[in-house]
């Protein structure tokens, strides 16, 4: 009896464990399909492995601009470049500030139309959101943007591709000063201060509570720290690049990009 018993044991045993054997090669093999199917996610630049001390700092504009004119003042008070991400009802909104950004020497990026949740959205849907802002934007100033912020962050192997269909490249950032919370500007400037590094890409936006009062802390603090604020064209690699798992954006072979 202990012997059929023990037998009966060791059998539950090996059971068992060819279950959890195939459990995991039924796991695995279903994530291999999964990768299969999906392939492998896009990511926008988040940053850019530069080196040389250059920010990017963009304001994205969308509701109000009342504060623009100001901003526009101070960058120019200050020697510095920005990139303003227009939505489409704000460009119909406000023409004379789109010209007067343009006129100013600073880039002019694409928001989309509608500000939606892109990737809820389908791909015929997403490259009209694209398009037609780019229209917009080349018929206030004659040049059509050659980067694309997602709003609300969101994005999805569709909308990078719609982006790249159009020879654009999608954007995020990888600096938030988080100026549209009701952060006082002291905060808002010591959040940015604080993260900023060598290829940084700087969130803020054009009509939030504080950027006026914040924007000339940022701009002193990036000088001391030696950071030169300039444009997206300036900043990001737009050919022989590569992207890693972080969206950090590289020049292949560390080569030098033709101009």
């Amino acid at each position: 009896m202990f012997w059929v018993f023990k037998f009966k044991n060791v059998v539950k045993v090996l059971v068992a464990i060819i279950a959890v054997i195939t459990v995991t090669v039924t796991a695995a093999v279903g994530q291999s399909v999964t990768a299969a199917n999906y392939g492998v996610r896009k990511l926008p630049v988040y940053g850019v492995d530069r080196g040389d001390k250059t920010v990017a700092l963009t304001f994205d504009a969308a509701w109000g601009a009342d504060k623009t004119d100001k901003i526009l003042e101070i960058l120019d008070e200050y020697g510095a470049k920005a990139t303003f991400f227009l939505v489409g009802f704000w460009l119909d909104d406000y023409p004379d500030e789109v010209k007067k950004i343009d006129a100013a020497g600073h880039e002019i990026g694409n928001h989309s139309k509608n500000h939606l949740n892109m990737s809820g959205l389908d791909k015929s849907e997403q490259v009209k959101e694209i398009t037609s802002v780019n229209e917009q934007i080349k018929n206030l100033t004659g040049k059509t943007p050659r980067f694309f912020r997602p709003p609300f962050g969101d994005y999805n192997n569709s909308l990078i591709e719609s982006v790249e269909q159009q020879s654009m490249i999608a954007v995020q950032w990888s600096v938030d000063s988080l100026d549209w919370k009701g952060l006082s500007a002291a905060q808002i400037a010591d959040r940015v201060l604080a993260k900023v590094t060598d290829g940084s890409i700087i969130l803020c936006h054009n009509n939030s509570d504080h950027i006026v009062e914040a924007l000339p802390l940022i701009l002193i603090g990036l000088e001391n720290k030696g950071y030169k604020p300039v444009t997206m064209s300036e900043l990001v690699y737009t050919e022989n690049y590569s992207i890693d798992n972080n969206g950090i954006q590289h020049l292949n072979n560390q080569g030098k990009q033709e101009e």
